[in-house]
């Protein structure tokens, strides 16, 4: 199975995640700044994801590129997602970039797979929550990032 992951990083938290993952499932990580409409289709699993910004915005360089992922076709493609975010300094809007590219690929008809339980995080309100549960991966890398291991081993297990 072929895995492209496509993320967004300033600082590298996100980055890190994007490699550690990419590595795990032997895929391939592309910034979004360097990602074409091809790195979005041809794949059989695309993972995406994006640190959250403030008040709950999409990372800079993703609300920049937005346009490749909204002209990929991504009708009936696997996708998966991942967030990095602080639930102790934005409880109100936890990973909320997760939830903001949830949108944009289901609307372009993408099949969302990979979503967690909310159970062990510390937050108030997080559009990546759906019906109980994030939709995708959500990680801490402020105050939790002894548990990113765990969870990516174990979210990849569902997803592959």
């Amino acid at each position: 199975m072929s895995v492209t992951v496509i993320f967004g990083s300033d600082g590298g938290a996100t980055k890190g995640v994007a490699s550690k993952i990419s590595k795990k499932c032997q895929g391939r990580s592309v910034d979004i700044k360097d990602a074409t409409t091809d790195d979005f289709e041809n794949c059989h699993l695309l993972i995406l994801g994006s640190p959250t910004y403030g008040d709950g915005t999409l990372q800079t360089d993703w609300e920049e590129n937005i346009d490749k992922l909204r002209g990929a076709n991504l009708k009936g493609k696997k996708v998966a997602l991942f967030g990095t975010g602080d639930q102790q300094t934005y409880p109100l809007s936890f990973v909320d970039a997760m939830g903001i590219l949830y949108d944009e690929v289901s609307a372009l008809g993408a099949q969302v797979i990979g979503f967690t339980e909310t159970s062990g995080y510390d937050y108030v309100g997080s559009t990546a929550e759906r019906d109980g549960k994030f939709v995708g991966l959500a990680l801490d890398q402020d105050t939790q990032s002894g548990m990113t291991e765990k969870r990516v081993t174990a979210w990849l297990s569902q997803l592959l």
